[in-house]
């Protein structure tokens, strides 16, 4: 039966968890960012040669841009995209092992991504692991409630509804909802941003469908989305998992 005395444990790892992901971000930011924010300048002036010295861009042209690494599309780099809440998502798609369009390429940056992995991903596994045990109890509880007021009703249809209902809601919430704002603030269709949604959430991550791209504008508070969704996704992930495990064992 669930336990209350287990919510302030549960409560503490994920908030240790948050604060592990948010320290980390802000690390990548400054050692990434404030390198970056030395050297844009210099770039700035690179693209503006060579837009001057290409009036109308050949292929030449067009290489010597990508070897500057400047976006034509606006006045910043792909590295400048370096900021807090992309940097918070970059740290927690790190500890999810879940791939990302950004690298560090200091080697501060390049060392530190190696330590905080290797504390990070074990932790992330612990958090998510909890988690997911943590809904299930949630769900049997609700199941016994329900199974207790009825009486009359088969154990197992009663549980298959609860079940039903649940999955319903989490392929609601991590699956329709982020496929639409997927279509809308990256430009994919339906079908790519359901494969993008189930391949992210997966860890599968063939690294073909990208959101959040730096050569695009999006509002602040779309990272800050990207991160929960990652979480919260992965968390109902670890349900279906452990429940499936609990059925596996139970046959």
């Amino acid at each position: 039966m669930f336990n209350l005395a287990r919510v302030p444990s549960i409560l503490m790892l994920g908030l240790i968890y948050m604060a592990y992901v948010l320290i980390g971000g802000l690390v990548f930011w400054k050692i990434e960012g404030d390198l970056v924010q030395k050297d844009i300048s210099l770039l700035l002036l690179n693209k503006n040669r060579l837009l001057r010295k290409y009036t109308c861009l050949n292929q030449e042209g067009l290489e010597d841009v990508a070897q500057v690494g400047l976006s034509m599309k606006g006045n910043y780099t792909t590295d400048g995209f370096w900021k807090f809440t992309s940097s918070a998502v970059f740290a927690a798609t790190v500890v999810t092992t879940i791939y990302g369009n950004m690298s560090p390429s200091s080697t501060a940056g390049q060392i530190f991504c190696v330590v905080f992995a290797l504390f990070g991903i074990p932790l992330n596994m612990v958090v998510l692991n909890r988690v997911g045990k943590y809904m299930l109890v949630i769900e049997r509880n609700i199941s016994c409630l329900l199974q207790g007021k009825t009486g009359k009703r088969p154990q197992r249809c009663t549980c298959f509804f609860v079940h039903l209902v649940s999955y319903l809601s989490g392929a609601t919430l991590f699956f329709v909802a982020p496929m639409i704002v997927f279509q809308q603030h990256e430009g994919w269709t339906y079908s790519q941003a359901i494969y993008y949604c189930f391949i992210t959430l997966s860890t599968i991550g063939f690294g073909d469908f990208v959101a959040n791209n730096p050569d695009k504008e999006y509002p602040e508070w779309y990272s800050i989305l990207m991160a929960s969704w990652i979480f919260f996704g992965l968390a109902w992930l670890s349900l279906l998992i452990n429940h499936s495990i609990d059925i596996l064992e139970r046959l």
